[in-house]
């Protein structure tokens, strides 16, 4: 089955930017060489939890996004394919503002802007920061091979995406351009 996780996080033609004022979302830290991202479990943009090891068995896509961004409109093909692969695949969106200053709202501004223009219905943590001093713990783990067993990865903007299989191990690390109905993705669901 598949599991996508969106990451929500603004793109733009901006540089980065690290004005991420976020709280501490993971309410789990696995240890060091966790292979599973089961072990996590993170807060949504309603104040609720998203526990990974309620995806067992499903693909997991994992996407940093934003709201005032470039590539923000991939959010309507995100929700086309959650819809489409929903028995198989989760996707979790983490908005992220590290890249032109493309996400400054709130967690509850950002729910209503991804609900309000492209009717998003798959899981959205809360706001966090994909990448520097302050990234949070699962992007750390999504980015470091000694953590994941599997690959070192950077996130360069906006709408990267990993694509997780169903006992919660990376697959594949996809760049903004990829698109989330590009074959490079639903030929991995």
């Amino acid at each position: 089955m598949i599991t996508l996780i969106f990451a929500a996080a603004l793109v733009s033609c901006a540089g980065p930017n690290h004005d991420n004022k976020t709280n501490n979302m993971e309410t789990t830290n696995p240890k060091d060489s966790v292979t599973s991202i089961h072990s996590f479990s993170v807060k949504a943009l309603d104040g609720s939890n998203i526990n990974f090891a309620d995806f067992k068995g499903k693909k997991i896509l994992i996407v940093n996004t934003a709201s005032e961004c470039g590539y923000t409109p991939q959010y309507k093909d995100l929700e086309l394919l959650y819809e489409k692969y929903k028995g198989k695949l989760v996707i979790v969106g983490f908005p992220a503002n590290n890249f032109g200053g493309q996400e400054p709202g709130t967690n509850t501004e950002i729910k209503t802007f991804c609900t309000k223009n492209y009717g998003v219905t798959f899981p959205m943590a809360e706001k966090v920061s994909v990448k520097g001093d302050d990234m949070a713990a699962i992007y750390q783990w999504l980015t470091t091979k000694a953590k994941n067993g599997v690959l070192d990865a950077s996130i360069k903007w906006n709408f990267n995406k990993f694509l997780l299989n169903e006992k919660g191990e990376v697959m594949a690390k996809f760049d903004s351009g990829t698109k989330p109905m590009d074959e490079e993705i639903t030929g991995k669901l």
